[in-house]
């Protein structure tokens, strides 16, 4: 558990490197830390979040229902990212999204009240708050801007070039859903990238 905390305040650090002791011990007083298996729930759809949770070790992925009972995948959160929903998270409203273990994970987990207890007390924290925000929401509008932009190729070949790590972590359904392609279709296109580099 002492490591998992430890990476998440080194995490801290990095993001913001001008964070004291003072700080960072405060932070430190608020973290819990959670083991979940693969399929457990760490948010439930829905749901008010309560803690954003920072992932140790594990992958998730955060999905929804459509209206043929569908589930279609929308992140995929490694290590050193954050399962939540920020922008729903920050306003404390009902997020859309589950987010559910794909892999055994550890998760540091600190809670919106003491988030809020800090940034009154911390300016820096308030800083470090914002820089997250940004980072969330790069990501959101890269993924926005490949279904405006890119072929379903080239979702695929960008995914693989950006995240060669989790390719073989996640299954064929999940990336289909996560990519919006047919399973099919997927399949078709990994097969013809398979013969052009042979």
């Amino acid at each position: 558990m002492k490591n998992a905390i430890n990476a998440y305040l080194n995490s801290i650090k990095k993001l913001c490197p001008k964070v004291t002791n003072n700080e960072l011990n405060y932070i430190e007083s608020g973290l819990t830390v959670f083991k979940l298996k693969p399929k457990d729930i760490f948010i439930n759809a829905n749901s008010i979040q309560q803690q954003i949770g920072f992932v140790y070790s594990g992958l998730l992925r955060a999905y929804y229902t459509d209206k043929y009972s569908k589930e279609i995948s929308v992140k995929f959160i490694q290590e050193n990212e954050f399962a939540t929903h920020f922008s729903v998270f920050i306003s404390q409203t009902p997020s859309k999204y589950s987010f559910q273990c794909i892999e055994p994970s550890t998760i540091v987990c600190l809670s919106y009240k003491h988030i809020q207890e800090g940034y009154e007390k911390y300016p820096i924290l308030e800083r470090y708050g914002r820089l997250v925000a940004e980072e969330v929401l790069k990501i959101q509008l890269t993924r926005i801007e490949s279904f405006l932009f890119e072929t379903a190729e080239e979702r695929y070949l960008n995914f693989i070039k950006e995240n060669p790590e989790l390719f073989s972590r996640v299954t064929v359904s999940y990336l289909s859903s996560y990519l919006g392609i047919e399973r099919q279709s997927l399949t078709r296109i990994r097969k013809k990238i398979s013969r052009n580099l042979f």
